[in-house]
């Protein structure tokens, strides 16, 4: 796992060891943007094909500027709040921020997997943000992990969630490569050591498996399996559907809960665990198609383990819905070809968090949010919304709440 040698980071100290895994160290001095809250004017768009080109400029060239842009008062008033400021945290020479965005209290650290560079000589490694320490940065790998993708907090069976028994392990979505199978690995981060919880549908290898959350209050397990191992040429030509499953991780129960999609993708759960959002990126196979899915479904959870009632929650107007999170009130985010975008319990969009380049994933942190968008790294503080996972992994809880 090599790293390049100029970072396009002022003031970086940089710690580089080389023992079992490649460890690289990174101090963050951030550039801050207070940001104002921009109002969209609908009917001006519905009318005006060149509205939103007049409002915002492309970022690509330059991804450094980041804008709050409400389609609806409400995400002004409810979902950002008056105090929210907005600043880049990073802009890096490789692609370090891609997906997962994962919580873990004995490290305080979110844990983000990196993009696939294009070669097996370089794997996927896991870029890990320190809270403690100015928003630091290093880069590691474990073992049993090959190309690393989505994930999200693992708790054992038998392990209650706050009773301090012993610390929660982060769950990966390993996409496999040729030699190794699609899989879940279970990692604790503060040893190191990790367990493969499940690696086939009865004996039929997924894909690869793309992202993962567990079910707070039976810790079941759900999933998504997609191709993108295959269109990036790093796994063999695909024998099983596009599906969603749903593991028991105390029985080994294993079902198909959904499918018929072109790429399932991200998932999550409403925050009263009634609703299951999967995103659908068939808008992007071996090079990007806008004329495919790029589409947030929504199903009903029947008894806590089969869904039914899918229909169309949210289309992206921009790239496609890649990962997805809930709020307390319901919001569905998701990282999308701009930004991430908000949409209500409705599937109205609120607004965006616009940095002009595709964001695949975010996370959610007490009072913030950091977006992912590949090379860089950006973070909105005061926020007042409240991601669904706020209270189980960080201890930071509403009234009444219990996960």
């Amino acid at each position: 796992m090599e790293f390049p040698a100029d970072l396009v980071h002022a003031g970086a100290n940089v710690e580089y060891k080389r023992p079992v895994l490649s460890v690289l160290k990174i101090i963050t001095t951030t550039l801050v943007q207070m940001s104002n809250i921009v109002s969209i004017d609908l009917l001006a768009a519905a009318t005006n094909p060149l509205y939103f080109q007049q409002l915002v400029t492309t970022n690509a060239s330059n991804p450094t500027t980041i804008e709050l842009l409400a389609y609806n008062n409400t995400f002004a008033t409810d979902v950002l709040g008056s105090n929210a400021t907005a600043r880049q945290l990073y802009n890096l020479p490789w692609q370090a921020f891609h997906e997962m965005g994962t919580y873990n209290k004995p490290t305080n650290s979110i844990y983000v997997t990196s993009n696939w560079n294009g070669s097996s000589d370089n794997p996927i490694n896991v870029t890990v943000i320190d809270l403690g320490n100015n928003y630091s940065i290093s880069s590691t790998g474990y073992a049993d992990l090959a190309e690393a993708n989505g994930g999200t907090n693992w708790y054992p069976p038998g392990f209650q969630a706050g009773n301090g028994t012993y610390p929660p392990r982060l769950l990966f979505c390993d996409e496999g490569d040729f030699y190794n199978y699609s899989k879940l690995v279970s990692v604790d981060p503060v040893t190191g050591e990790s367990e493969v919880v499940v690696s086939s549908f009865l004996g039929r290898n997924f894909s690869s498996v793309n992202d993962v959350r567990q079910h707070p209050v039976t810790g079941d397990i759900w999933f998504t399996d997609a191709q993108y191992g295959f269109f990036q040429n790093f796994r063999p030509v695909p024998t099983i559907p596009n599906q969603v499953y749903r593991f028991s991780p105390t029985t080994g129960e294993i079902q198909v809960v959904a499918d018929g999609f072109d790429q399932s993708n991200g998932l999550e759960f409403s925050p009263d665990l009634k609703i299951l959002y999967v995103t659908d990126t068939g808008a992007q196979h071996f090079s990007p198609n806008q004329s495919r899915p790029a589409t947030i479904y929504a199903f009903d959870i029947i008894e806590e383990k089969t869904l039914a009632n899918r229909r169309t929650f949210a289309y992206a107007d921009n790239g496609f819905p890649d990962g997805i999170h809930t709020d307390l009130d319901g919001n569905v985010w998701a990282g999308c070809g701009d930004g991430l975008h908000v949409w209500n319990p409705e599937g109205i969009l609120l607004g965006k968090i616009w940095v002009g380049v595709t964001s695949n994933n975010f996370a959610f942190l007490p009072g913030a949010v950091m977006v992912f968008s590949n090379a860089q790294l950006w973070i909105v503080e005061g926020i007042k919304a409240v991601g669904r996972e706020i209270c189980r992994d960080f201890g930071v809880c509403q009234d009444g709440q219990t996960y």
